[in-house]
């Protein structure tokens, strides 16, 4: 019915609020004060990574344009972003991490599911855990979740139906979280390479 519609459009409009409060409020001050790199010049570099993420959902598929945008846009030396960026698309996942723990509130809060603030901890902890081990691939986390919501105690019988409600909205959500990720992999990689260059300067 039209109330679970409108459920499921706050329940979207919170991940991209939450996504886009992540990609301003936390990876561009690292940008502009650990990274030395204006964040609207940085977000311009990245146009073709966020435009690749955003088309394929998977930071697996589009790891080879990370890093070469990487090298040749931000000037990451290519030792460390041929380490950090693999790395990276295998267990950054902030965009997950933060999608995780909004899709299982939003089904803790339509089933009347209490959590406790001990609940509350271990579903930041699990979900954390778990969207290292996330496929980078489209749809990766959503088998992910299954273990997330029984872990912090929502009953079985829920969680498929659960699941089942968010799934319509996945793939839109997917393709902005997984923007977020290669964004923040990117993030890492020039601030390694910056405090690189610094001890290098250092040093010498």
């Amino acid at each position: 019915g039209v109330d679970v519609l409108v459920a499921l459009a706050l329940y979207t409009a919170v991940v991209l609020v939450a996504l886009l409060a992540h990609v301003v409020l936390v990876l561009s001050p690292l940008i502009r004060l650990v990274g030395g790199w204006n964040p609207i010049a940085f977000t311009k570099a990245l146009r073709e990574v966020w435009i690749t993420a955003f088309s394929t959902s998977s930071s697996a598929a589009t790891l080879p344009t990370t890093i070469r945008v990487t090298e040749e846009q931000l000037h990451v030396p290519r030792p460390i972003a041929n380490f950090v960026l693999p790395l990276g698309s295998t267990i950054n996942m902030d965009g997950t991490t933060i999608y995780q723990v909004i899709a299982v509130l939003f089904v803790a809060q339509v089933w009347g599911v209490p959590l406790d603030g001990a609940a509350h901890l271990t579903l930041i902890l699990v979900a954390m855990l778990m969207a290292i081990g996330a496929a980078g691939v489209p749809g990766g986390v959503i088998p992910l979740l299954y273990v997330v919501m029984i872990t912090v105690g929502i009953p079985e019988q829920v969680v498929g139906t659960g699941i089942a409600l968010i799934l319509g909205m996945d793939r839109i959500l997917d393709m902005c979280r997984s923007a977020v990720n290669v964004v923040g992999d990117s993030t890492t990689a020039v601030v390694v390479a910056h405090l690189e260059r610094g001890r290098v300067s250092e040093s010498g």
